[in-house]
């Protein structure tokens, strides 16, 4: 079984969409585990604030089996696909990183290049996985979420996240 972690994100019906999202994983993969949830300003665009968070799973599925199956919670989700690179989305499920896996091949590049510059990836990341490291810059995350020196993130409430807490579902 491999360690994946798993970033999620939505600002369009945030609640929901995360909720489900967690819901999905947690049946199709076991035990969760979860990073604060956190609600960030949308970043390339002007748009609604996400909530963001970070997932750790176990699977025996591949990288590419797996993205699969994110992308098709995705649509289920009624992401719409190809338009702008930044915009708003109803589920957004990005692989970060599979074990010490170092990918780049077609839609899947791993460790996801995010972690490095966007806070809102790397802080929740830093939060669940503080002394893992980092495959490529071989730094753990809570280096380099202190080396980004980005302010602290607020996190926020999230009804689900609760509820597969008190079903003994989450770590």
């Amino acid at each position: 079984m491999s360690r994946v972690w798993i970033s999620i994100g939505s600002n369009i019906a945030p609640e929901h969409h995360v909720g489900a999202a967690l819901d999905w994983l947690a049946t199709e993969f076991g035990m969760l585990v979860c990073s604060p949830v956190y609600r960030t300003p949308a970043v390339g665009f002007d748009g609604a604030d996400f909530l963001n968070m970070v997932v750790g799973i176990e699977t025996g599925l591949t990288p590419q089996v797996l993205a699969q199956r994110l992308r098709a919670i995705e649509d289920r989700s009624g992401r719409v696909r190809g338009g702008a690179r930044f915009a708003a989305r109803t589920l957004d499920l990005d692989i970060l990183t599979y074990d010490d896996c170092v990918l780049d091949a077609d839609d899947l590049v791993l460790p996801r290049p995010e972690i490095l510059d966007q806070a809102f990836v790397l802080g929740p990341l830093a939060d669940v996985a503080p002394r893992e490291v980092h495959p490529l810059r071989h730094e753990t995350y809570a280096a380099l979420w202190q080396a980004m020196g980005a302010p602290p993130l607020t996190p926020t409430a999230l009804p689900a996240l609760e509820a597969l807490r008190h079903a003994g579902r989450v770590r």
